[in-house]
């Protein structure tokens, strides 16, 4: 009972106090985060949130799947939107440089928002998940890309990042 009080009492002076929210949801490479999202016509706290979501800021996160830096980018993922984005000299390491890392992650994430028609789950989703399995999902009507059918998606790791990443913005939006 004493833990649930404990627990109640923390949520609401995190959530009630900017000073500390900030604490709990910082905003590092904020200066690159804004350049890049102002570059890819992006929401600049939706990538803090996914950065947030993805590797809680740390530059040199390393997922066992193999993604790497800020944004849990793929090696194949980058070395493909580096091509696209024409950035000469790209290597897998670069990945691990925050402003690389995060030039890389929002151009994708914008490409996703185009390939998706804007749908902020569906991209989102295809951001986790990967976009092949997102263009099948909806295709096949596994999926309707809705925020109200998230459960069905098959990938639980997906749902679960929609909704952390959902949750992450919503909270930066009212901080920031």
């Amino acid at each position: 009972m004493y833990l649930l009080l404990f627990i109640l009492v923390v949520y609401l002076f995190i959530t009630q106090s900017d000073y500390l929210a900030r604490f709990y949801y910082p905003f590092p490479y904020r200066e690159i985060i804004i350049g890049e999202a102002q570059k890819n016509k992006i929401e600049p706290l939706l990538i803090a949130a996914v950065v947030r979501v993805e590797s809680s800021f740390n530059v040199d996160a390393k997922s066992p799947k193999g993604a790497l830096g800020l944004m849990q980018v793929m090696p194949e993922t980058g070395f493909w939107a580096a091509e696209q984005m024409k950035l000469e000299s790209f290597s897998q390491e670069q990945l691990l440089d925050p402003h690389v890392n995060i030039a890389i992650g929002t151009w994708y994430l914008a490409e996703l928002f185009n390939q998706f028609d804007g749908n902020l789950y569906a991209a989102l989703a295809a951001y986790n998940g990967g976009r092949g399995h997102v263009s099948r999902w909806l295709r096949e009507g596994v999926w309707d890309g809705t925020r109200e059918r998230l459960k069905d998606i098959p990938f639980p790791e997906t749902y679960h990042f929609i909704l952390k990443v959902e949750r992450t913005y919503r909270q930066y939006k009212r901080i920031y």
